[in-house]
């Protein structure tokens, strides 16, 4: 999710058509990896246009309902999802960095049997 907190990497004033359309440069296009679809995000001060990715959605509703079941809302609860979002993409990067090494021979797996004990 947005976090206001990101660091600004360049700034380009661009030109909005008389049909509010934008053309986003292709530097930003490229090096952001945009494909056919845009998320949108409106926060108090600012439109934030990202890549759109469906791969999040797995997570998405789940971690809302928890977080508004937690009292959380508005401001709060974009800055508690942004968070929770990034921990859920850390551990999914160290779990394929594992299957990885085990796919390559450099670390042994773990069975089941392991993980849950004796049947």
């Amino acid at each position: 999710m947005y976090n206001s907190k990101s660091k600004v990497i360049e700034h380009k004033t661009i030109n909005i058509t008389g049909k509010r359309q934008i053309t986003i440069p292709l530097r930003y296009f490229e090096k952001l990896k945009f494909g056919k679809e845009v998320e949108c995000l409106l926060t108090d001060d600012a439109i934030v246009l990202r890549p759109f990715s469906a791969s999040d959605d797995g997570f998405t509703m789940e971690i809302l309902k928890d977080l508004v079941s937690q009292g959380y809302s508005g401001d709060e609860l974009l800055e508690k999802f942004s968070e929770q979002s990034n921990q859920i993409k850390k551990a999914i990067g160290l779990l394929i960095d594992e299957a990885d090494e085990i796919a390559a021979g450099k670390r042994k797996s773990i069975t089941t049997k392991e993980i849950f004990g004796e049947d």
